[in-house]
């Protein structure tokens, strides 16, 4: 029983931390569609987290701001009021962003010295420790690609920033299933192992849907199923950049083409595992992820078709990257029902 109850803080307080990183997500995803990223152009750690309180404190960090490439060559018709509607979301994205790290590391250091974690725990608490401290770095050093000649930052950083907040999530999830569900068993290794490979497919989706957004590639093609002028791959999928290949990396079209591309791919691995699991004797919570995961992909592919054909609205940019979050939430969750 005094192991149970243990177990139970520990769990809220990695539940606590999924759901503070799920915001964090939501609030980036905000950010980015804003165009807020850029618009605070250092990093202090402590006195960072109080905003500008007066005029004064207002216009130094307005003059800041006005010193590098998105207002100079973007942003050079904003005001002062202008300027505070976008320093708004960056800095609520930075201040949650510290809030975790608080959370995580507070609460840590109180279970590990009254002896409330096992070694096991211990280890993967770390692996969670580093993985934030990793995240945070990211989110500055992809800000910084954005402060040099271009009024935009390299969405190879953007993806890399977001993929690991996605994996973070996910493995801090993981952890507290490992504590609320530690009775696991496998029915069929085979289906494990084409999860295991349907998870690695998202992953590459959510990164595509990084590459999308911090190329702005949603605002072209926006047609489906076809891409534009009545056509399945448009010709500029192939011509933007040379060689051929660097269009899937770096070329909005290619760019767009591949995650659109890739999200059948998602629906028909999502679809396969469905019907793999009916021919599969299943727990009651196996059960239960499978037809999760079925029902949030057709939300999820709802909510792209839906985004794309309206050129990206912020409610819908934020609700899509929502559904990717829940989707690979319930991907984890089935793949967690299913190994040792």
């Amino acid at each position: 029983m005094k192991k149970n109850k243990e177990n139970k803080a520990v769990i809220y307080w990695l539940l606590t931390g999924c759901a503070l990183i799920f915001i964090m997500v939501i609030v980036g995803g905000i950010t980015r569609l804003t165009h807020s990223g850029l618009s605070i152009s250092n990093y202090k750690l402590i006195s960072g987290t109080i905003p500008p309180m007066n005029e004064v404190e207002w216009n130094e960090a307005f003059e800041l701001y006005k010193q590098y490439p998105e207002y100079q060559k973007l942003h050079n018709h904003f005001n002062l009021e202008e300027f505070k509607d976008i320093y708004f979301w960056e800095w609520i994205h930075r201040v949650i962003g510290r809030f975790i790290g608080m959370v995580f590391i507070i609460p840590f250091i109180y279970f590990l010295i009254k002896k409330r974690l096992s070694k096991s725990t211990i280890k993967k608490s770390v692996i969670l420790l580093i993985l934030g401290g990793f995240q945070g770095f990211l989110g500055w050093y992809m800000v910084k690609s954005g402060l040099v000649d271009k009024p935009n930052v390299s969405h190879f950083r953007l993806a890399a920033h977001l993929t690991t907040a996605f994996l973070t999530f996910a493995y801090t999830f993981w952890v507290a299933l490992d504590l609320m569900l530690p009775e696991k068993k496998v029915i069929d290794k085979k289906l494990r192992n084409f999860i295991r490979i349907g998870l690695g497919v998202l992953i590459v989706q959510i990164i595509y849907g990084a590459f999308v957004a911090g190329l702005d590639a949603g605002w072209i093609h926006n047609h489906w199923p076809l891409m534009s002028d009545g056509k399945w791959i448009h010709e500029t999928v192939f011509i933007e950049y040379s060689p051929v290949y660097l269009n899937f990396f770096e070329g909005k079209s290619g760019v767009q083409f591949v995650h659109r591309t890739m999200a059948y791919v998602v629906v028909i691995f999502i679809l396969a595992i469905w019907y793999k699991a009916k021919r599969t004797k299943l727990t009651a919570l196996q059960t239960k992820g499978i037809n999760l995961l079925l029902i949030m992909v057709g939300v999820q592919f709802l909510l792209g078709v839906l985004t794309l054909v309206l050129a990206v609205p912020v409610m819908l940019g934020v609700l899509h990257q929502v559904g990717a979050f829940i989707l690979l939430s319930a991907m984890t969750f089935t793949l967690h029902r299913f190994t040792k």
